[in-house]
């Protein structure tokens, strides 16, 4: 390892603390800024922005704290349209007229810093108009998502009429002391928490009429300053908001997202309660006596992502504490069936509502939650509270359910609803590992969750906006990091490997070839780090950071690897990628560099297969030594026909048939995880093996009461892990058999495995409509019924013979 890269920072993710090695500030800002790319996502608007960053005058502005901003307009008649640009540092959340009107902006980076645009006709009335916002800094308190440079915050209206609201000193703005963050130490939860702080509403402080015009705290308000306050900028020569310089840390794009869901849920049923009449809430009011201590369990029977919202009355001095858990724990804080209750204890993230004894106080969280079972912890003072209800507001990315699967097996459409949940909820402004305890965007994960988004909801909004955020990721020596947008550069190379697949995946379903010519030039850097860790043999050595892989129960340092680095896994896995760039260059880019690439990649799979092929035993071994196998390497060996075809089928019923424990010669074999299972459901559909015998897990996570998918088996951490949901895209790909037969998918290849199913109907989204496959087993071979939207025309490949396939329904006879 050079010395330059030994200065890189380390990071490791599913452990109970972050690694930070100490590292040189210079070197560190030079190596891990990542490199500013011509034309990586939209390019910053060029019309002049006349509004201001603006924030408070005399207040730190990084550190932790929420403002309150204000300004007051006057219109003659309700306009048809009124459209702003709204951006803030770290956030805001827009009302105007005490009706809210969204949120913002979507995470990003300095360079690439998000604007939101809203139509704020509807809110507006004539006459006195009130637009408020309020804006928040997580300062040392930051998720570690969420990038940012000071507080701040702007708008600008595209007319002269619109520019009344632009942001100045003609704007009003407080500090609220009422609400803060509490820190993650203070959570009484596991030490490793990525995820956003606590929040703490001390409802004496807070001011309750910031919204209303010359009203609240009237003493708190003063005019707005500009948040740009470098003096090596004249007044009159201050950049434009949009533009980088010195003075001005943001550049401003808009965003391409819709706005996130908000919309009411049912908030649950009281499962365990020490109250008196505590079983009626929410439906109806309770109250608490005073000097009581009381708690309030709410199950909502699935899990939720999304902002709560509860109300009291009275309860001066009282104290509530808000708990959010995806599982109760019993007394060694472990997870059983999610469905008990018992005295199983609530262990997660807890907000605080202090009430001051007013009328009608409200408490909702700046950011989301994530949680099956709330609890409420209620202590009283001198005089009684009153819970008058509690609502829940969903919140995540707005996908549409376009696709559909039923079948013969009642089970399937109770996995395919937990996997879709989990997707659901593990997509916000960018993917997420976990929506509660990380909420980072992770390039392995999200490429499942990409593809779950092209088929089952039809739409690559979200996957565009992660393909530009991991290109934005690169630095200078080339690779991405493996997460991103992230205050903490971490590596893992392997990762960079499946943003090269996320980018082939992208062309082979989505008819957009702009994304594809600006993205590619981003793979030869990290092509070439990986060239530049290549042994004589074709082998790649020891590569730095995090080798992260997967993490195959009772294995410790996998990926297995000689003492030169060699690891039959990695190198496969090199391999793949590089016959996935091969194919973009020969569309998109260099031909000439399409053929380096297949001739690396064919030394590279035909010295893997000659120095780890057990002829004895029929498998790839990991290294080598031959003294270590896995499930993952023979997965790749056939993915990358690295294994000849003549053996790949007999390889994949060997590892098919592995049980946790079993040997391989003198060696264990390492299983894959729940995640790592997609690249077995890969190779399971390369040749056409039975996919419903490998659906044990999703069964047994449904037994055990699970309402989406989790990171590992038990003992998981995380409950909610969209990793772990690729069966929704399995069973449309490989038991309904809908593939991509030509890239953005021109042309359709339905390759059915049904198994021992009876019947199943399917449909999935496509650029031109749905394509929808039924099938029905006859005494005598069986029947599909399939319906191509508009010009799409394809195969279906059936027991070793290949059908037609034209636009319109069909009904095809098979033996």
């Amino acid at each position: 390892m050079s010395s330059r890269r030994a200065l890189v920072v380390h990071g490791e993710r599913s452990t109970a603390s972050l690694a930070i090695f100490a590292v040189s500030a210079v070197m560190t800002c030079a190596l891990l800024t990542p490199v500013a790319h011509a034309a990586s996502e939209p390019v910053p608007i060029p019309e002049r922005w006349n509004a201001e960053w603006i924030s408070h005058p005399t207040a730190p502005l990084r550190e932790p704290t929420v403002f309150h901003f204000r300004k007051t307009i006057q219109l003659p008649a309700k306009p048809e349209h009124f459209n702003v640009k709204v951006s803030a540092d770290n956030r805001f959340l827009l009302f105007v007229n005490g009706i809210r009107i969204g949120e913002g902006p979507a995470r990003g980076d300095l360079l690439h810093w998000r604007y939101e645009t809203f139509d704020l006709a509807s809110a507006l009335h004539p006459g006195q108009n009130t637009i408020a916002a309020v804006v928040w800094n997580f300062g040392i308190y930051a998720p570690l998502a969420q990038i940012g440079n000071r507080s701040a915050f702007l708008m600008q209206g595209d007319t002269e009429t619109e520019s009344a609201v632009n942001t100045d000193e003609t704007w009003q703005v407080e500090t609220e002391p009422g609400l803060s963050f509490i820190p993650r130490t203070a959570n009484g939860f596991w030490s490793y928490w990525a995820a956003d702080p606590s929040e703490r509403l001390d409802a004496h402080l807070y001011d309750w009429q910031w919204m209303q015009p010359d009203s609240g705290a009237a003493s708190r308000w003063v005019a707005a300053a500009g948040a740009i306050r470098e003096s090596i900028y004249p007044q009159t020569n201050r950049p434009s908001p949009h533009e980088e310089s010195p003075a001005n840390p943001w550049v401003l794009m808009p965003d391409p997202l819709p706005q996130m869901e908000f919309r009411p849920v049912d908030a649950g049923k009281v499962v365990r309660t020490n109250l008196s009449g505590g079983n009626a809430f929410p439906a109806a009011p309770v109250t608490v006596p005073a000097h009581t201590t009381a708690e309030i369990l709410l199950d909502r029977g699935t899990m939720v992502s999304g902002f709560p919202e509860l109300e009291v009355s009275g309860g001066d001095h009282a104290r509530i504490d808000i708990g959010y858990t995806e599982a109760l724990y019993d007394a060694e804080q472990k997870r059983g069936n999610r469905n008990e209750v018992g005295d199983r204890k609530v262990l997660g993230i807890f907000d605080q509502f202090l009430p001051d004894g007013g009328q009608h106080r409200r408490f909702m969280p700046l950011w989301f939650r994530t949680w099956r079972y709330l609890q409420l912890k209620i202590e009283t003072g001198d005089a009684p509270l009153t819970l008058e209800g509690l609502g829940v507001h969903f919140s995540a990315y707005p996908f549409q359910e376009r696709a559909a699967f039923a079948s013969s097996d009642p089970d399937l459409a109770k996995i395919w609803e937990i996997c879709w949940r989990g997707a659901r909820l593990g997509a916000h402004e960018t993917y997420m590992d976990t929506p509660f305890w990380e909420q980072l965007q992770y390039i392995d994960d999200t490429r499942i969750q990409a593809l779950i988004s092209y088929t089952v909801a039809g739409d690559d909004r979200l996957a565009r906006q992660a393909l530009h955020a991991f290109d934005d990721s690169r630095v200078p020596e080339g690779i991405t990091q493996s997460r991103y947008p992230s205050l903490l550069p971490q590596f893992i190379p392997d990762f960079s490997l499946s943003y090269v697949a996320m980018l082939h995946d992208y062309w082979m379903y989505r008819p957009d070839d702009a994304i594809l010519k600006e993205l590619l030039p981003g793979t030869r850097p990290i092509l070439e780090w990986f060239f530049e860790h290549r042994l004589a043999d074709g082998f790649l050595g020891n590569l730095p950071y995090w080798n992260a892989i997967d993490s195959p129960r009772g294995v410790r340092d996998f990926p297995r690897k000689d003492r030169e680095g060699r690891s039959a896994l990695v190198t496969l896995l090199f391999v793949d990628a590089l016959k996935d760039a091969a194919e973009l260059e020969d569309t998109f880019g260099d031909q000439q560099l399409a053929a380096k690439y297949r001739r690396a990649a064919a030394n590279a799979s035909a010295a893997v297969y000659k120095s780890c092929w057990n002829a004895q035993l029929g498998l790839l071994a990991d290294t080598p030594d031959k003294n270590s196998y896995s499930q993952h390497t023979n997965i790749f060996g056939i993915l990358t026909d690295t294994i000849p075809l003549a053996d790949q089928a007999a390889v994949l019923k060997k590892i098919l048939a592995v049980q946790p424990g079993d040997q391989a010669g003198n060696a264990s074999m390492a299983m894959v995880s729940y995640h790592w299972q997609f690249y077995l459901s890969r190779a399971i559909d390369k040749l056409g093996a039975d996919y419903l015998n490998t659906l044990g897990p999703w069964r047994e996570m449904l037994a055990q009461g699970l309402t989406t998918t989790p990171e590992y088996q038990d003992p998981t951490r995380s409950d909610t892990h969209a990793w772990s949901a690729h069966p929704v895209y399995d069973l449309l790909t490989i038991v309904a058999g809908i593939h991509p037969a030509s890239p953005e998918f021109a042309a359709v290849r339905i390759a059915p495995h049904p198994g021992a199913l009876e019947r199943f109907d399917a449909s999935m989204p496509h650029p031109q409509g749905a394509i929808r496959v039924q099938y029905k087993r006859a005494v005598h071979g069986a029947e599909f019924t399939i319906d191509l939207p508009g010009w799409l025309n394809g195969t279906l490949e059936w027991q070793g013979r290949s059908y037609h396939l034209h636009g319109g329904k069909q009904i095809v006879p098979v033996e």
